[in-house]
């Protein structure tokens, strides 16, 4: 059963009513944002001689968590047009629009007295068959469903999303006893399908499953850190990415959660859960009581567990120290397990390192994943009914890249069980049970395909995906490799698609990879596939050029090899645009410099929502040399309708700043606005149905009979335009605006985006434009400031403005 959601109301607009109404809109889902109209006016309505008549007065809430979603960082919405998709509402004149919604997602305050109150209107207003949602956190669907009519419980269930919903994947759902399971999973499915959410099934159980286990691993930090003598700062990088987590780890995320929240949660266990064996870790402890006394609640207040200041002037974040209750300079941390942990290639690596290593670190780092571990197998059957669900619930609740099960087989599940033991941990049966009859891990790999241990069964069951979606380690474990080197791979998709997947260190372009674009090209035109993917499951489809390779060339003065590698790269971009068979680009994350150049020159492109997209090279000294500043060329000037005689200018200023400022797009539709997806392109919110709509996309052009597009060529400003940028230039650095370097790079660009010195509306091929970017490319690196930049950037990691 599928359902259609038109139009949803979202009730309450604080920040997670905000969010929820933020990324309703990023699926193209208009939504109507409820708040009450307040009992009193304000001292500027006062001033502005406004009564609590007045619809501007009855909206203050509303239109302020309206201002404040627009105003967010990071953006919660994709672009800001998409604010036009969210109307703020109040109760007072606006709540018979709640029988217009398909949907209706209530977000107040987490009291079930409120909520009762709320749902009691809800249901009276509501039309029959609307599906009404709440977003708690851990109160009881049974409890805010009673007394209301049959069709409101049939309809009704919990949807808790994630802070901040736009970025956080998971979205728990909880039905009722009386929820019709076939509507709760069309839910599930238009949550994955529709708003790109992780979905974890859970139980009507206090916090039900991300928070249960999160806050748990809070709290054992709370009660280890101390015995190990690890302060604030130093906890936040033994639980960062050395554990494989985020960097905000514990303390940083409690002070973007909001303390008072966070008591709240852990109260919520406590209160709410007298059978579980390790309640008393439950309890909110004296220096979090202390700092939300003070009103130190964290990011919201300014100071929570970090405090941002200034010392002698320069901004400073201070910890807390939590014996003192005082802010103190942060001592750096060193442990030689965060060292170790960093040497190894992946999560499992790290979480392995960091839980056996034997100094501070190593020892809480323990401590927390053991009694984590533990903590989720002894829930198993009442949080939730499989490993699967728990795992993605931290990983995609709290950005873990494991969770405690996939952790447990990363520590080695016997071996660890042998040392809690020892420490006097007591194992739960399932524990035991799976030991004795699996094959001794939560997880195993059977014909390709992840299997997961069923406690109930007590055998491993496939790990549940769509069926549809498409995984590259199962394409890759079906032995469809067609063709590879150093830098990129060829595997069949099935149905005739190849797909062509980057594999050098964080998918950096370099001539192993534009040879087998080209290669990739050449199978398509031959006939062997009928049309290609380009596309990984990497964090970043790619954050550009190899530079490296790049300032080698240069300081040995290798110009023929460099201007080789650009025409290299060009002509695999060229071929792959005019390619026989549609070539759709699948990218995720980063995609900067030369990974866009390879992207810009797909038939199509199917990115996923969070595609961050930028022409990047001035960073380190140069301009796109593969095909970039001639697609954004291309694509603006060639908007003008054919005949007609516009001024080029402003197209062209255009293009000079988003390449010259090195604009980044942060998704994939504001990408669309920079011009670095077209109308034709599409976006998918889901990432890992990005892959399986790409495919679908090349057999939907096969389809339709898909031809290579005709060559292209465009008008150009010319020497006028030239001049008028270069009057630009001069300006910006005569007023220190820009270096003398960066004037020499502008005059650069501007060469090429005004088609050289020749009469304004000029037509030049394709070929001309990639000619001047290869020009320019060479000569920026025979200058020694780029290779400074270009140096800079590997070492340190940012641009060097010189």
């Amino acid at each position: 059963m599928g359902i259609q959601i038109n139009r949803v109301a979202v009730l309450g607009a604080g920040v997670m009513g905000q969010g929820i109404a933020a990324h309703l809109a990023n699926a193209g889902i208009p939504s109507y944002l409820f708040d009450i109209a307040p009992n009193e006016l304000s001292g500027a309505e006062e001033k502005k001689g406004l009564t609590l008549e007045d619809r501007a007065v009855k909206n203050r809430f509303a239109d302020a968590g309206m201002k404040t979603m627009l105003k967010s960082k990071p953006a919660l919405l994709y672009r800001k047009a998409f604010a036009k998709l969210v109307t703020p509402c109040n109760y007072t004149d606006d709540v018979d629009k709640l029988g217009e919604c398909d949907m209706i997602i209530e977000v107040v305050l987490e009291r079930l007295d409120v909520k009762q109150k709320v749902f009691a209107m809800v249901d009276e207003k509501r039309k029959p068959g609307c599906i009404v949602t709440s977003n708690t956190s851990g109160l009881s669907v049974a409890d805010m469903a009673a007394g209301r009519s049959e069709d409101f419980r049939k309809n009704f269930m919990v949807t808790h999303f994630f802070n901040p919903v736009r970025y956080l994947r998971l979205l728990e759902m909880v039905p009722g006893e009386e929820t019709d399971l076939e509507i709760y999973n069309a839910v599930a499915e238009w949550g994955e399908t529709v708003l790109g959410k992780g979905i974890v099934h859970g139980k009507d159980t206090p916090n039900f499953v991300a928070n249960r286990i999160g806050v748990f691993g809070i709290m054992s930090v709370f009660h280890w850190m101390k015995e190990f003598g690890i302060n604030v700062s130093q906890a936040d990088k033994v639980f960062g990415p050395a554990m494989g987590r985020p960097k905000s780890a514990i303390f940083r995320t409690a002070d973007m959660v909001g303390n008072d929240t966070l008591a709240h949660v852990i109260e919520t266990v406590y209160d709410g859960c007298p059978d579980d064996p390790w309640r008393e870790r439950f309890v909110v402890p004296d220096f979090m009581k202390n700092m939300i006394a003070a009103g130190n609640l964290g990011s919201k207040t300014g100071a929570g567990f970090y405090k941002k200041t200034k010392i002698d002037g320069k901004k400073a974040i201070l910890a807390l120290n939590l014996d003192s209750g005082e802010y103190e300079a942060q001592p750096k941390p060193r442990m030689d397990s965060i060292g170790a942990a960093f040497d190894q290639d992946d999560v499992a690596g790290k979480v392995k390192t960091m839980t056996w290593y034997k100094d501070d670190g190593g020892q809480l780092a323990w401590k927390v994943s053991a009694e984590s571990c533990l903590y989720a197998a002894h829930l198993l059957g009442e949080i939730a009914d499989d490993i699967v669900n728990i795992d993605r619930g931290m990983r995609w609740g709290f950005a873990f890249d494991g969770g405690p099960f996939e952790s447990w087989d990363a520590m080695g599940v016997a071996k660890s069980v042998e040392r809690m033991k020892e420490e006097g941990m007591e194992i739960p049966a399932v524990v035991e049970t799976m030991l004795a009859k699996s094959e001794g891990s939560w997880y195993a790999k059977r014909n390709g395909v992840q299997h997961y241990w069923c406690v109930v069964k007590e055998d491993y069951l496939p790990v549940p995906i769509a069926e549809r979606l498409i995984f590259l380690p199962s394409i890759k474990e079906r032995e469809t490799l067609v063709k590879k080197n150093m830098g990129a791979s060829i595997y069949d998709m099935g149905d005739g698609v190849a797909l062509l997947e980057f594999h050098t260190k964080m998918n950096s372009i370099d001539a192993d990879i534009a040879e087998m674009i080209t290669e990739l090209t050449t199978m398509v035109n031959n006939g062997d596939f009928v049309g290609a993917v380009v596309g990984n499951e990497a964090t970043n489809f790619s954050v550009g050029a190899n530079i490296g390779m790049v300032m080698m060339a240069a300081m040995m003065r290798q110009w023929d090899q460099l201007g080789e590698a650009v025409s290299g790269l060009q002509n695999a971009n060229m071929g792959m645009k005019y390619c026989k068979g549609p070539i759709v680009a699948a990218p995720r994350g980063m995609v900067l410099g030369g990974g866009l150049e390879v992207m810009m020159h797909g038939t199509k492109v199917r990115a996923c929502g969070e595609t961050y997209l930028g022409l990047v090279e001035v960073g380190v000294g140069v301009i796109p040399a593969g095909g970039g500043c001639k697609e954004l060329m291309l694509r603006r000037y060639n908007s003008i309708p054919y005949g007609v005689n516009v001024d080029l200018f402003p197209f062209m200023q255009d293009v000079f700043m988003s390449i010259g400022t090195a604009k980044v797009a942060t998704s994939a539709e504001e990408g669309r606005e920079l011009g670095y997806l077209r109308d034709t392109d599409a976006v998918t919110i889901n990432p890992d149905a990005v892959l399986a709509d790409a495919k679908d996309d090349v057999l939907g052009l096969v389809k339709m009979g898909y031809k290579p597009p005709l060559p292209a060529t465009c008008k150009v400003p010319g020497s006028n335009g030239m001049g008028a940028l270069n009057i630009g230039i001069h300006t910006m650095k005569e007023g220190h605006y820009i270096s003398e370097h960066d004037q020499l790079i502008g005059k650069k660009l501007a060469h090429i985006l005004c088609g050289g010195d020749v009469p304004t509306g000029t037509e030049l091929t394709e070929q001309q434009l990639l000619d001047l970017e290869r020009e320019a490319f060479i000569s920026l690196c025979g200058e020694q400031k780029t290779i400074a930049r270009i140096q800079h950037m590997l070492e340190k990691g940012k641009p060097l403005r010189n």
